[in-house]
C-alpha cells in the first residue's frame, strides 16, 4: 500500500511561497533518485515551478521539464504535470491538485497550504486515502 505524508505549511517561509516546499520535497526524492511527478494545479504553477526549480538553490541541478514538453518524460527524474497533460505514473508524486492521486504509486506527497481553504479540501483526501487502506501522516512545516 502506497504512503501518504501530508506537508502542512506552517514556517514563514514556506507561507510566503509554498512551492519552496515542492521544490525542498523535489530535491530529497532526486537525492534519493525517485522518479518523481509533480501533479499541479494549472499550467500557470506548472510554469512556476518549473522557474523555481531552477532559480530555488544556486548550488542544486535538478533535471526537471513538464510533461510533454519534449520526448524526454520517461528519463527525466522529475516531471511536472499540469491538469491537460499526461504521464505515466512514477513511485512519487507531490500531489498539488484539490483531487486524490490515482494509480500505482509507492508514496504520495501532498502540500497543503496555509489557507483554511485549502485545508479543507486535503481533510477530504487525507479520509479517501484512509478509506482506501493507505498509509497517512501529519508532518508540520
Amino acid at each position: 500500500m502506497p504512503k501518504v505524508d501530508f506537508y502542512l505549511i506552517d514556517k514563514p517561509r514556506f507561507r510566503e511561497n509554498p512551492l519552496l516546499l515542492v521544490c525542498e520535497l523535489a530535491r530529497m526524492a532526486f537525492d534519493r533518485q525517485l522518479p518523481t511527478l509533480i501533479h499541479c494545479q494549472s499550467r500557470a504553477e506548472a510554469d512556476a515551478l518549473d522557474e523555481l526549480l531552477w532559480e530555488f538553490d544556486p548550488d542544486a541541478f535538478l533535471p526537471h521539464q513538464i510533461a510533454g514538453d519534449g520526448d524526454d518524460d520517461d528519463v527525466t527524474p522529475i516531471v511536472l504535470v499540469p491538469p491537460e497533460a499526461d504521464s505515466p505514473m512514477r513511485a512519487l508524486v507531490i500531489n498539488l491538485r484539490d483531487s486524490c492521486v490515482n494509480g500505482a504509486v509507492d508514496s504520495i506527497k501532498e502540500v497543503v497550504a496555509a489557507d483554511a481553504a485549502q485545508r479543507e479540501g486535503s481533510r477530504r483526501r487525507w479520509a479517501e486515502y484512509k478509506s482506501r487502506g493507505y498509509a497517512v501522516s501529519k508532518h508540520d512545516m
